[in-house]
Protein backbone atom coordinates (compact mmCIF):
# COMPACT_ATOMS: atom_id res chain seq x y z
CA UNK A 1 0.00 0.00 0.00
CA UNK A 2 1.54 3.32 -1.04
CA UNK A 3 1.42 6.44 1.18
CA UNK A 4 -0.47 8.20 -1.61
CA UNK A 5 -3.21 5.56 -1.50
CA UNK A 6 -3.60 5.94 2.25
CA UNK A 7 -3.78 9.74 2.05
CA UNK A 8 -6.22 9.63 -0.87
CA UNK A 9 -8.64 7.19 0.71
CA UNK A 10 -8.47 8.95 4.07
CA UNK A 11 -9.18 12.31 2.44
CA UNK A 12 -12.20 10.94 0.57
CA UNK A 13 -13.71 9.39 3.70
CA UNK A 14 -13.05 12.53 5.80
CA UNK A 15 -14.69 14.79 3.21
CA UNK A 16 -17.72 12.52 2.87
CA UNK A 17 -18.26 12.13 6.61
CA UNK A 18 -17.51 15.81 7.28
CA UNK A 19 -20.12 17.02 4.80
CA UNK A 20 -22.67 14.62 6.28
CA UNK A 21 -22.10 15.91 9.81
CA UNK A 22 -22.23 19.55 8.73
CA UNK A 23 -25.46 19.11 6.75
CA UNK A 24 -27.32 16.57 8.89
CA UNK A 25 -31.12 16.94 9.07
CA UNK A 26 -32.35 19.69 11.36
CA UNK A 27 -35.39 17.66 12.40
CA UNK A 28 -36.70 14.11 12.36
CA UNK A 29 -39.45 14.77 9.81
CA UNK A 30 -39.78 12.53 6.78
CA UNK A 31 -39.90 15.58 4.47
CA UNK A 32 -36.50 16.65 5.76
CA UNK A 33 -35.01 13.13 5.72
CA UNK A 34 -36.26 12.09 2.26
CA UNK A 35 -36.64 15.46 0.45
CA UNK A 36 -34.27 17.87 2.26
CA UNK A 37 -37.28 20.02 3.12
CA UNK A 38 -37.89 20.64 -0.63
CA UNK A 39 -35.54 23.60 -0.46
CA UNK A 40 -32.67 22.48 -2.72
CA UNK A 41 -31.59 25.21 -5.16
CA UNK A 42 -31.07 24.81 -8.91
CA UNK A 43 -27.27 24.81 -8.96
CA UNK A 44 -26.88 22.56 -5.94
CA UNK A 45 -29.50 20.13 -7.20
CA UNK A 46 -27.96 19.98 -10.70
CA UNK A 47 -24.59 19.11 -9.20
CA UNK A 48 -26.20 16.56 -6.91
CA UNK A 49 -28.14 14.93 -9.76
CA UNK A 50 -24.90 14.68 -11.74
CA UNK A 51 -23.21 13.12 -8.71
CA UNK A 52 -26.14 10.70 -8.46
CA UNK A 53 -26.17 9.86 -12.16
CA UNK A 54 -22.46 9.84 -13.05
CA UNK A 55 -21.73 6.54 -11.42
CA UNK A 56 -18.85 4.09 -11.50
CA UNK A 57 -20.42 2.81 -14.72
CA UNK A 58 -20.03 6.28 -16.18
CA UNK A 59 -16.55 7.05 -14.91
CA UNK A 60 -14.97 3.61 -15.29
CA UNK A 61 -17.42 1.80 -17.58
CA UNK A 62 -17.79 4.23 -20.49
CA UNK A 63 -14.05 4.73 -20.90
CA UNK A 64 -13.59 0.95 -20.56
CA UNK A 65 -16.21 0.24 -23.23
CA UNK A 66 -14.58 2.70 -25.64
CA UNK A 67 -11.16 1.23 -24.84
CA UNK A 68 -12.31 -2.30 -25.69
CA UNK A 69 -14.94 -1.76 -28.39
CA UNK A 70 -13.89 1.46 -30.06
CA UNK A 71 -16.82 3.18 -31.73
CA UNK A 72 -19.28 0.71 -30.18
CA UNK A 73 -18.32 1.83 -26.70
CA UNK A 74 -19.11 5.45 -27.54
CA UNK A 75 -22.80 4.55 -27.88
CA UNK A 76 -22.93 4.06 -24.10
CA UNK A 77 -21.94 7.71 -23.71
CA UNK A 78 -24.53 8.83 -26.26
CA UNK A 79 -27.32 6.91 -24.53
CA UNK A 80 -26.38 8.01 -21.02
CA UNK A 81 -26.10 11.67 -22.06
CA UNK A 82 -29.35 11.63 -24.06
CA UNK A 83 -31.32 10.30 -21.10
CA UNK A 84 -32.10 13.73 -19.71
CA UNK A 85 -33.73 14.98 -22.94
CA UNK A 86 -36.96 13.01 -22.31
CA UNK A 87 -36.76 14.01 -18.64
CA UNK A 88 -36.55 17.69 -19.61
CA UNK A 89 -39.34 17.52 -22.18
CA UNK A 90 -41.86 15.24 -20.50
CA UNK A 91 -41.20 14.54 -16.83
CA UNK A 92 -39.28 17.02 -14.65
CA UNK A 93 -41.69 19.93 -14.19
CA UNK A 94 -45.05 18.02 -14.05
CA UNK A 95 -43.57 15.44 -11.67
CA UNK A 96 -42.41 18.15 -9.27
CA UNK A 97 -45.70 20.08 -9.48
CA UNK A 98 -47.63 16.99 -8.49
CA UNK A 99 -45.24 16.50 -5.57
CA UNK A 100 -44.62 13.30 -3.64
CA UNK A 101 -41.83 11.38 -1.94
CA UNK A 102 -41.03 8.83 -4.66
CA UNK A 103 -42.06 7.46 -8.05
CA UNK A 104 -44.14 4.76 -6.38
CA UNK A 105 -45.93 7.38 -4.29
CA UNK A 106 -46.54 9.53 -7.36
CA UNK A 107 -48.09 6.66 -9.32
CA UNK A 108 -50.15 5.47 -6.36
CA UNK A 109 -51.66 8.90 -5.73
CA UNK A 110 -52.05 9.87 -9.41
CA UNK A 111 -53.94 6.66 -10.19
CA UNK A 112 -55.59 6.37 -6.75
CA UNK A 113 -54.52 2.77 -6.30
CA UNK A 114 -52.68 0.86 -3.59
CA UNK A 115 -52.06 -1.98 -6.07
CA UNK A 116 -50.22 0.40 -8.40
CA UNK A 117 -48.15 1.79 -5.54
CA UNK A 118 -47.10 -1.66 -4.36
CA UNK A 119 -46.38 -2.85 -7.92
CA UNK A 120 -44.18 0.19 -8.42
CA UNK A 121 -42.38 -0.56 -5.15
CA UNK A 122 -41.44 -3.99 -6.46
CA UNK A 123 -40.16 -2.68 -9.80
CA UNK A 124 -38.28 0.17 -8.12
CA UNK A 125 -36.48 -2.25 -5.84
CA UNK A 126 -35.50 -4.42 -8.80
CA UNK A 127 -34.06 -1.38 -10.62
CA UNK A 128 -32.21 -0.23 -7.50
CA UNK A 129 -30.67 -3.66 -6.95
CA UNK A 130 -29.55 -3.91 -10.60
CA UNK A 131 -27.94 -0.49 -10.24
CA UNK A 132 -26.46 -0.95 -6.77
CA UNK A 133 -24.44 -4.06 -7.52
CA UNK A 134 -22.25 -2.61 -10.32
CA UNK A 135 -21.51 0.48 -8.19
CA UNK A 136 -20.26 -1.75 -5.40
CA UNK A 137 -18.24 -3.68 -8.00
CA UNK A 138 -16.67 -0.37 -9.04
CA UNK A 139 -15.68 0.33 -5.45
CA UNK A 140 -14.04 -3.09 -5.20
CA UNK A 141 -12.12 -2.65 -8.46
CA UNK A 142 -10.82 0.74 -7.34
CA UNK A 143 -9.62 -0.50 -3.94
CA UNK A 144 -7.97 -3.51 -5.54
CA UNK A 145 -5.98 -1.33 -7.94
CA UNK A 146 -5.18 1.52 -5.56
CA UNK A 147 -4.44 -0.37 -2.35
CA UNK A 148 -3.94 -3.99 -3.40
CA UNK A 149 -4.36 -5.42 0.12
CA UNK A 150 -7.35 -6.90 1.89
CA UNK A 151 -8.44 -6.39 5.48
CA UNK A 152 -9.84 -8.77 8.10
CA UNK A 153 -9.09 -11.81 5.94
CA UNK A 154 -10.99 -10.54 2.87
CA UNK A 155 -9.51 -10.23 -0.61
CA UNK A 156 -8.60 -6.70 -1.83
CA UNK A 157 -11.66 -6.66 -4.10
CA UNK A 158 -14.07 -7.80 -1.36
CA UNK A 159 -12.54 -5.31 1.07
CA UNK A 160 -13.20 -2.45 -1.35
CA UNK A 161 -16.79 -3.55 -1.89
CA UNK A 162 -17.56 -3.89 1.81
CA UNK A 163 -15.82 -0.71 2.99
CA UNK A 164 -17.21 1.57 0.29
CA UNK A 165 -20.74 0.28 0.78
CA UNK A 166 -20.49 0.53 4.57
CA UNK A 167 -19.28 4.15 4.48
CA UNK A 168 -22.13 5.20 2.20
CA UNK A 169 -24.74 3.34 4.23
CA UNK A 170 -23.68 5.24 7.34
CA UNK A 171 -23.67 8.56 5.46
CA UNK A 172 -27.21 8.05 4.12
CA UNK A 173 -28.64 6.70 7.37
CA UNK A 174 -27.20 9.63 9.30
CA UNK A 175 -27.45 12.51 6.84
CA UNK A 176 -30.64 11.74 4.93
CA UNK A 177 -31.39 13.66 1.72
CA UNK A 178 -29.82 16.89 2.97
CA UNK A 179 -26.46 15.32 3.76
CA UNK A 180 -26.61 13.15 0.63
CA UNK A 181 -27.38 16.17 -1.57
CA UNK A 182 -24.38 18.18 -0.41
CA UNK A 183 -22.16 15.11 -0.52
CA UNK A 184 -23.19 14.39 -4.09
CA UNK A 185 -22.67 18.00 -5.13
CA UNK A 186 -19.16 18.11 -3.67
CA UNK A 187 -18.35 14.66 -5.03
CA UNK A 188 -19.43 15.66 -8.54
CA UNK A 189 -17.13 18.69 -8.49
CA UNK A 190 -14.22 16.51 -7.37
CA UNK A 191 -15.07 13.82 -9.93
CA UNK A 192 -15.36 16.27 -12.82
CA UNK A 193 -12.17 18.06 -11.82
CA UNK A 194 -10.21 14.80 -11.84
CA UNK A 195 -11.61 13.83 -15.24
CA UNK A 196 -10.89 17.28 -16.66
CA UNK A 197 -7.30 17.20 -15.38
CA UNK A 198 -6.68 13.81 -16.93
CA UNK A 199 -8.25 14.79 -20.27
CA UNK A 200 -6.24 18.01 -20.50
CA UNK A 201 -3.01 16.22 -19.57
CA UNK A 202 -3.47 13.33 -22.01
CA UNK A 203 -4.61 15.58 -24.86
CA UNK A 204 -1.73 18.01 -24.33
CA UNK A 205 0.73 15.12 -24.60
CA UNK A 206 -0.91 14.02 -27.84
CA UNK A 207 -2.00 10.57 -28.98
CA UNK A 208 -2.50 8.94 -32.36
CA UNK A 209 -5.17 6.32 -32.99
CA UNK A 210 -4.74 4.19 -36.07
CA UNK A 211 -7.12 1.32 -35.19
CA UNK A 212 -10.61 2.17 -33.96
CA UNK A 213 -11.99 -1.35 -34.36
CA UNK A 214 -12.93 -3.34 -31.25
CA UNK A 215 -10.49 -5.54 -29.40
CA UNK A 216 -11.32 -9.22 -29.80
CA UNK A 217 -10.28 -11.94 -27.39
CA UNK A 218 -8.35 -14.89 -28.74
CA UNK A 219 -8.05 -17.91 -26.46
CA UNK A 220 -4.52 -19.24 -25.92
CA UNK A 221 -3.05 -21.79 -23.52
CA UNK A 222 -1.24 -18.97 -21.72
CA UNK A 223 -4.35 -16.92 -21.04
CA UNK A 224 -5.83 -13.90 -22.78
CA UNK A 225 -4.40 -12.51 -25.99
CA UNK A 226 -6.00 -9.65 -27.85
CA UNK A 227 -5.99 -8.49 -31.43
CA UNK A 228 -7.66 -5.72 -33.39
CA UNK A 229 -10.81 -6.85 -35.16
CA UNK A 230 -11.98 -5.65 -38.61
CA UNK A 231 -15.53 -4.54 -37.68
CA UNK A 232 -17.61 -3.10 -34.85
CA UNK A 233 -19.04 -5.45 -32.24
CA UNK A 234 -22.69 -4.54 -32.83
CA UNK A 235 -24.67 -3.81 -35.97
CA UNK A 236 -26.73 -0.69 -36.40
CA UNK A 237 -29.80 -2.36 -34.91
CA UNK A 238 -27.92 -3.14 -31.70
CA UNK A 239 -26.50 0.38 -31.52
CA UNK A 240 -29.94 1.96 -31.85
CA UNK A 241 -31.38 -0.45 -29.28
CA UNK A 242 -28.63 0.40 -26.80
CA UNK A 243 -29.09 4.17 -27.17
CA UNK A 244 -32.89 3.90 -26.84
CA UNK A 245 -32.56 1.65 -23.77
CA UNK A 246 -30.25 4.08 -22.00
CA UNK A 247 -32.15 7.20 -23.09
CA UNK A 248 -35.57 5.93 -21.99
CA UNK A 249 -34.25 4.32 -18.82
CA UNK A 250 -33.23 7.60 -17.20
CA UNK A 251 -36.84 8.77 -16.73
CA UNK A 252 -37.53 5.58 -14.76
CA UNK A 253 -34.49 5.66 -12.47
CA UNK A 254 -35.89 6.13 -8.94
CA UNK A 255 -32.76 7.65 -7.39
CA UNK A 256 -32.59 10.32 -10.12
CA UNK A 257 -36.31 11.09 -10.39
CA UNK A 258 -36.72 11.33 -6.62
CA UNK A 259 -34.31 14.28 -6.64
CA UNK A 260 -36.86 16.35 -8.57
CA UNK A 261 -39.20 16.20 -5.59
CA UNK A 262 -36.56 18.18 -3.65
CA UNK A 263 -36.85 21.19 -5.99
CA UNK A 264 -38.98 24.07 -4.66
CA UNK A 265 -41.00 24.48 -7.92
CA UNK A 266 -41.66 22.89 -11.28
CA UNK A 267 -39.76 25.68 -13.04
CA UNK A 268 -36.74 25.03 -10.82
CA UNK A 269 -36.92 21.33 -11.74
CA UNK A 270 -36.87 22.16 -15.46
CA UNK A 271 -33.99 24.63 -15.09
CA UNK A 272 -32.08 22.07 -13.08
CA UNK A 273 -32.43 19.57 -15.93
CA UNK A 274 -30.98 22.05 -18.42
CA UNK A 275 -27.89 22.43 -16.25
CA UNK A 276 -27.63 18.65 -15.91
CA UNK A 277 -27.77 18.19 -19.70
CA UNK A 278 -24.82 20.53 -20.18
CA UNK A 279 -22.75 18.97 -17.40
CA UNK A 280 -23.32 15.32 -18.28
CA UNK A 281 -22.72 16.06 -21.96
CA UNK A 282 -19.31 17.51 -21.14
CA UNK A 283 -18.54 14.62 -18.81
CA UNK A 284 -19.27 11.89 -21.35
CA UNK A 285 -17.38 13.71 -24.10
CA UNK A 286 -14.29 13.66 -21.88
CA UNK A 287 -14.83 9.99 -21.01
CA UNK A 288 -14.95 9.04 -24.71
CA UNK A 289 -11.77 11.03 -25.41
CA UNK A 290 -9.93 9.26 -22.59
CA UNK A 291 -11.17 5.81 -23.58
CA UNK A 292 -9.93 6.49 -27.10
CA UNK A 293 -6.57 7.76 -25.83
CA UNK A 294 -6.12 4.65 -23.69
CA UNK A 295 -6.18 2.46 -26.82
CA UNK A 296 -3.07 4.25 -28.09
CA UNK A 297 -1.24 5.20 -24.89
CA UNK A 298 -1.40 2.00 -22.81
CA UNK A 299 0.12 -0.47 -25.33
CA UNK A 300 3.00 1.93 -25.96
CA UNK A 301 3.57 2.47 -22.23
CA UNK A 302 4.03 -1.22 -21.34
CA UNK A 303 7.68 -1.20 -22.40
CA UNK A 304 8.40 1.89 -20.25
CA UNK A 305 6.49 0.95 -17.07
CA UNK A 306 7.22 -2.43 -15.51
CA UNK A 307 4.17 -2.25 -13.23
CA UNK A 308 1.90 -2.43 -16.29
CA UNK A 309 3.00 -6.00 -17.02
CA UNK A 310 0.89 -7.32 -14.13
CA UNK A 311 -2.21 -5.54 -15.42
CA UNK A 312 -1.93 -6.39 -19.11
CA UNK A 313 -1.61 -9.31 -21.50
CA UNK A 314 -0.25 -8.65 -24.97
CA UNK A 315 -0.28 -4.92 -24.24
CA UNK A 316 -4.00 -4.86 -23.37
CA UNK A 317 -5.55 -4.40 -19.93
CA UNK A 318 -7.04 -7.56 -18.44
CA UNK A 319 -9.66 -5.46 -16.59
CA UNK A 320 -10.85 -2.65 -18.92
CA UNK A 321 -12.17 -0.59 -15.99
CA UNK A 322 -8.51 0.03 -15.06
CA UNK A 323 -8.08 2.26 -18.16
CA UNK A 324 -8.54 5.65 -16.45
CA UNK A 325 -6.58 4.85 -13.26
CA UNK A 326 -3.73 3.49 -15.39
CA UNK A 327 -3.71 6.67 -17.49
CA UNK A 328 -3.61 8.64 -14.25
CA UNK A 329 -0.53 6.75 -13.08
CA UNK A 330 1.20 7.01 -16.46
CA UNK A 331 0.86 10.79 -16.55
CA UNK A 332 0.84 11.67 -12.85
CA UNK A 333 2.68 8.89 -11.05
CA UNK A 334 1.34 7.73 -7.70
CA UNK A 335 -0.38 11.08 -7.15
CA UNK A 336 -2.16 10.80 -10.51
CA UNK A 337 -3.25 7.26 -9.73
CA UNK A 338 -4.50 8.38 -6.34
CA UNK A 339 -6.48 11.28 -7.83
CA UNK A 340 -8.18 9.22 -10.54
CA UNK A 341 -8.82 6.24 -8.25
CA UNK A 342 -10.31 8.59 -5.65
CA UNK A 343 -12.59 10.01 -8.34
CA UNK A 344 -13.69 6.49 -9.30
CA UNK A 345 -14.40 5.69 -5.66
CA UNK A 346 -16.30 8.97 -5.32
CA UNK A 347 -18.42 8.06 -8.36
CA UNK A 348 -19.37 4.74 -6.80
CA UNK A 349 -20.04 6.25 -3.35
CA UNK A 350 -22.20 9.05 -4.70
CA UNK A 351 -24.48 6.83 -6.75
CA UNK A 352 -24.76 4.20 -4.02
CA UNK A 353 -25.87 6.97 -1.66
CA UNK A 354 -28.68 8.02 -4.00
CA UNK A 355 -29.79 4.44 -4.58
CA UNK A 356 -29.88 3.60 -0.88
CA UNK A 357 -31.88 6.75 -0.15
CA UNK A 358 -34.36 5.89 -2.92
CA UNK A 359 -34.68 2.39 -1.48
CA UNK A 360 -35.23 3.82 1.99
CA UNK A 361 -37.94 6.17 0.70
CA UNK A 362 -39.74 3.30 -1.02
CA UNK A 363 -39.69 0.93 1.94
CA UNK A 364 -39.82 3.46 4.77
CA UNK A 365 -42.43 5.83 3.37
CA UNK A 366 -44.38 3.93 0.71
CA UNK A 367 -44.65 0.65 2.61
CA UNK A 368 -43.97 1.14 6.32
CA UNK A 369 -45.82 4.43 6.85
CA UNK A 370 -48.76 3.61 4.60
CA UNK A 371 -49.35 -0.07 5.28
CA UNK A 372 -47.31 -1.57 8.11
CA UNK A 373 -47.67 1.23 10.64
CA UNK A 374 -50.01 4.01 9.45
CA UNK A 375 -49.90 5.61 12.90
CA UNK A 376 -46.13 5.81 12.98
CA UNK A 377 -44.57 8.96 14.39
CA UNK A 378 -42.13 10.95 12.28
CA UNK A 379 -39.26 9.57 14.34
CA UNK A 380 -40.42 5.98 13.79
CA UNK A 381 -40.80 6.52 10.05
CA UNK A 382 -37.29 7.97 9.73
CA UNK A 383 -35.89 5.09 11.78
CA UNK A 384 -37.58 2.62 9.41
CA UNK A 385 -35.92 4.36 6.47
CA UNK A 386 -32.52 4.11 8.12
CA UNK A 387 -32.93 0.41 8.83
CA UNK A 388 -33.93 -0.35 5.24
CA UNK A 389 -30.88 1.61 4.08
CA UNK A 390 -28.58 -0.73 5.98
CA UNK A 391 -30.40 -3.86 4.78
CA UNK A 392 -30.18 -2.75 1.14
CA UNK A 393 -26.48 -1.99 1.50
CA UNK A 394 -25.77 -5.46 2.91
CA UNK A 395 -27.64 -7.18 0.07
CA UNK A 396 -25.86 -5.17 -2.65
CA UNK A 397 -22.44 -5.72 -1.11
CA UNK A 398 -23.02 -9.46 -0.83
CA UNK A 399 -24.01 -9.77 -4.48
CA UNK A 400 -21.10 -7.57 -5.62
CA UNK A 401 -18.59 -9.79 -3.79
CA UNK A 402 -19.90 -12.79 -5.72
CA UNK A 403 -19.61 -11.01 -9.09
CA UNK A 404 -15.93 -10.08 -9.21
CA UNK A 405 -14.94 -9.19 -12.82
CA UNK A 406 -12.03 -11.27 -14.13
CA UNK A 407 -11.77 -9.85 -17.63
CA UNK A 408 -13.90 -9.15 -20.66
CA UNK A 409 -15.36 -10.74 -23.75
CA UNK A 410 -16.31 -9.13 -27.06
CA UNK A 411 -19.97 -9.22 -25.98
CA UNK A 412 -19.36 -7.68 -22.54
CA UNK A 413 -16.53 -5.12 -22.79
CA UNK A 414 -17.30 -3.64 -19.38
CA UNK A 415 -19.08 -5.55 -16.62
CA UNK A 416 -20.20 -2.42 -14.74
CA UNK A 417 -21.52 -0.75 -17.91
CA UNK A 418 -23.31 -3.93 -18.95
CA UNK A 419 -24.91 -4.44 -15.54
CA UNK A 420 -26.09 -0.83 -15.39
CA UNK A 421 -27.67 -1.35 -18.82
CA UNK A 422 -29.83 -4.02 -17.20
CA UNK A 423 -31.08 -1.47 -14.67
CA UNK A 424 -31.83 1.03 -17.44
CA UNK A 425 -33.63 -1.70 -19.40
CA UNK A 426 -35.97 -2.55 -16.52
CA UNK A 427 -36.58 1.11 -15.68
CA UNK A 428 -37.19 2.12 -19.28
CA UNK A 429 -39.45 -0.84 -20.01
CA UNK A 430 -41.53 -0.95 -16.83
CA UNK A 431 -41.51 2.51 -15.22
CA UNK A 432 -40.89 5.10 -17.94
CA UNK A 433 -43.98 4.22 -20.07
CA UNK A 434 -46.22 4.27 -17.00
CA UNK A 435 -44.77 7.52 -15.62
CA UNK A 436 -44.90 9.38 -18.95
CA UNK A 437 -48.43 8.21 -19.80
CA UNK A 438 -49.63 9.01 -16.27
CA UNK A 439 -48.39 12.55 -16.77
CA UNK A 440 -49.57 13.12 -20.35
CA UNK A 441 -52.59 10.87 -20.96
CA UNK A 442 -55.91 11.49 -19.25
CA UNK A 443 -57.12 7.99 -20.15
CA UNK A 444 -54.52 6.23 -17.98
CA UNK A 445 -56.04 3.79 -15.47
CA UNK A 446 -54.76 1.95 -12.42
CA UNK A 447 -55.31 -1.50 -13.95
CA UNK A 448 -53.40 -0.44 -17.06
CA UNK A 449 -50.48 0.89 -15.03
CA UNK A 450 -50.13 -2.33 -13.05
CA UNK A 451 -50.38 -4.43 -16.22
CA UNK A 452 -47.85 -2.22 -18.02
CA UNK A 453 -45.28 -2.42 -15.23
CA UNK A 454 -45.62 -6.19 -14.96
CA UNK A 455 -45.36 -6.65 -18.73
CA UNK A 456 -42.39 -4.32 -19.17
CA UNK A 457 -40.37 -5.71 -16.27
CA UNK A 458 -41.03 -9.35 -17.12
CA UNK A 459 -40.27 -8.92 -20.80
CA UNK A 460 -37.08 -6.92 -20.18
CA UNK A 461 -35.67 -9.47 -17.75
CA UNK A 462 -36.65 -12.38 -20.01
CA UNK A 463 -35.04 -10.81 -23.07
CA UNK A 464 -31.67 -9.92 -21.58
CA UNK A 465 -31.43 -13.36 -19.97
CA UNK A 466 -32.24 -14.89 -23.35
CA UNK A 467 -29.56 -12.73 -24.96
CA UNK A 468 -26.90 -14.27 -22.74
CA UNK A 469 -27.78 -17.72 -24.17
CA UNK A 470 -27.77 -16.69 -27.83
CA UNK A 471 -24.89 -16.65 -30.32
CA UNK A 472 -23.77 -13.32 -31.77
CA UNK A 473 -26.33 -12.00 -34.26
CA UNK A 474 -28.42 -8.87 -34.99
CA UNK A 475 -31.28 -10.43 -33.03
CA UNK A 476 -29.02 -10.90 -30.02
CA UNK A 477 -27.90 -7.28 -30.25
CA UNK A 478 -31.53 -6.19 -30.11
CA UNK A 479 -32.66 -8.35 -27.18
CA UNK A 480 -29.55 -7.55 -25.13
CA UNK A 481 -30.84 -3.96 -24.99
CA UNK A 482 -34.54 -4.84 -24.84
CA UNK A 483 -36.26 -1.53 -24.07
CA UNK A 484 -37.40 -0.77 -27.66
CA UNK A 485 -39.26 -4.09 -27.72
CA UNK A 486 -40.33 -4.35 -24.07
CA UNK A 487 -41.45 -0.73 -23.72
CA UNK A 488 -43.44 -0.88 -26.96
CA UNK A 489 -45.29 -3.98 -25.81
CA UNK A 490 -45.89 -2.36 -22.41
CA UNK A 491 -47.43 0.71 -24.07
CA UNK A 492 -49.75 -1.46 -26.18
CA UNK A 493 -50.86 -3.35 -23.05
CA UNK A 494 -51.44 -0.07 -21.19
CA UNK A 495 -53.62 1.33 -23.99
CA UNK A 496 -55.66 -1.86 -24.38
CA UNK A 497 -56.28 -2.28 -20.65
CA UNK A 498 -57.11 1.42 -20.24
CA UNK A 499 -59.85 1.09 -22.85
CA UNK A 500 -61.49 -1.60 -20.73
CA UNK A 501 -61.16 -0.01 -17.28
CA UNK A 502 -62.29 3.18 -15.59
CA UNK A 503 -59.90 6.05 -15.05
CA UNK A 504 -59.51 7.56 -11.56
CA UNK A 505 -62.12 10.02 -10.33
CA UNK A 506 -59.50 12.67 -9.60
CA UNK A 507 -57.95 12.69 -13.08
CA UNK A 508 -59.09 16.24 -13.83
CA UNK A 509 -57.63 17.67 -10.63
CA UNK A 510 -54.38 15.76 -11.11
CA UNK A 511 -54.11 17.06 -14.69
CA UNK A 512 -54.57 20.64 -13.52
CA UNK A 513 -51.93 20.20 -10.84
CA UNK A 514 -49.37 18.84 -13.31
CA UNK A 515 -50.11 21.01 -16.36
CA UNK A 516 -52.25 23.98 -15.39
CA UNK A 517 -50.76 27.47 -15.19
CA UNK A 518 -49.98 29.07 -11.86
CA UNK A 519 -53.14 31.19 -12.24
CA UNK A 520 -55.23 28.07 -12.90
CA UNK A 521 -53.89 26.35 -9.80
CA UNK A 522 -54.45 29.45 -7.67
CA UNK A 523 -58.04 29.73 -8.91
CA UNK A 524 -58.64 26.07 -8.07
CA UNK A 525 -57.29 26.54 -4.54
CA UNK A 526 -59.54 29.60 -4.00
CA UNK A 527 -62.57 27.70 -5.30
CA UNK A 528 -61.87 24.83 -2.92
CA UNK A 529 -61.49 27.24 -0.01
CA UNK A 530 -64.87 28.83 -0.83
CA UNK A 531 -66.54 25.42 -1.04
CA UNK A 532 -65.03 24.39 2.30
CA UNK A 533 -66.21 27.61 3.96
CA UNK A 534 -69.70 27.10 2.58
CA UNK A 535 -69.82 23.59 3.99
CA UNK A 536 -68.64 24.89 7.35
CA UNK A 537 -71.42 27.48 7.52
CA UNK A 538 -74.11 24.90 6.66
CA UNK A 539 -72.86 22.71 9.50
Amino acid sequence: MSPTAVVTLTAVVVVVLGVSVATRPRSSSTVDFYLAGQRVGVVTNSWAICGDYLSAASFLGVAAAVYVSGLDGAWYAVGFAAGFVPVLLFVAAPLRRFGEFSLADFLGRRLESDAVRLSAVGVVQLVILCYLVPQSVGGGITWELLVGHGLFGFSPYATGVLLSTAVVAVVVAYGGMRGTTWNQAVQFLLLFSALLWLAVTVTADGFHLTDVAPLETVGTPDGLAVAGGPAVREGRLGQVALVVTLALGTAGLPHVMNRYFTSPTGRAARTTTLWVLVLVGAFYALAVVLGTAARDVIPAAVAEHAWLEELTEGGVLLVPEHALPVLGRIYGGEAGLGLVAAAALIAALSTVAGLLLASAATWGHDVYERYLNPRATQRQAVRAGRVTTLVGACLAAGLAVLMRPDGFTPTAPSLVATMVTWAFAVAGSALTPVVVLSIWWRGMTAAAAAAGMLTGATLAVTLFITAELMPASPVRDLVSAPTPVAASVAVVVIVLVSRRSARPAGTGAAWLTMHGTAADRQAERLARMMVDRGRGRRR
